[in-house]
């Protein structure tokens, strides 16, 4: 069950996203201001911030820096009414991964509080074995006995993507939003064609494979 740290003064937008979160099974703690925010995660592991930035004591820019500053790298969310090119070019410059504008679609914020704990995962797992197959996201590579293959950056994330998940189906707005992000100006073609790519690599691959799932999407599976 992953922690989310919810950072808002307003109570009742905080208890409404505990609310739509709880039924997602995720646990969910609170603070008013940033400066509570730290004296929680100085006593609890939280898995992602959702964070406000018009905050009394310590805004969420002033939050988001702090936890940059001092090696926190949960993923941060920041849902604001602030809604300016400027406001998100800063919130991001200071290390938020995902930016929402109030009014908040809730159904959205668990989206996207789904697709950012996912590349949390990926990015944290750092490596993945098959066999003697050997997938390094540091350095984007993949190493097969005595080859080695470093992959175009969105192709490795791609690949690494269902094979941390084997046999899990996976849509393409789901990849879409999971590697290239909610606000990218790409369509779901781009999966189709980055995943042509990898099979022309890894065709004859004998420890994996990438299924398509007529009507769904895409599936790794891992051969016996």
């Amino acid at each position: 069950m992953a922690n989310i740290l919810l950072v808002d003064d307003n109570e009742k937008i905080r208890k409404l996203m505990e609310i739509y979160l709880n039924q997602e099974g995720y646990h969910v703690l609170q603070a008013e201001n940033g400066e509570k925010a730290l004296e929680v995660l100085a006593e609890t592991n939280a898995d992602l911030v959702i964070v406000d930035i018009m905050m009394p004591k310590m805004d969420g820019y002033d939050l988001t820096k702090e936890l940059r500053d001092t090696k926190y790298n949960m993923p941060i969310l920041m849902v604001t009414a602030k809604d300016t090119f400027i406001d998100k070019k800063m919130g991001f410059g200071l290390g938020a991964d995902d930016y929402m504008t109030k009014p908040v679609d809730m159904e959205e914020l668990v989206l996207r509080v789904k697709a950012l704990l996912r590349r949390s995962k990926i990015s944290s797992d750092k490596q993945i074995k098959i066999g003697d197959i050997v997938l390094d996201f540091d350095s984007l590579e993949v190493r097969m006995q005595s080859d080695a293959f470093t992959l175009p950056k969105k192709e490795f994330y791609l690949l690494y993507k269902l094979l941390s998940y084997p046999k899990k189906i996976f849509t393409r707005q789901e990849l879409m939003d999971d590697i290239w992000g909610f606000d990218s100006d790409a369509d779901e073609r781009t999966v189709d064609v980055h995943i042509k790519r990898l099979r022309e690599k890894f065709g004859e691959c004998s420890e994996f494979e990438i299924v398509t799932v007529r009507g769904l999407g895409y599936k790794g599976v891992i051969k016996a």
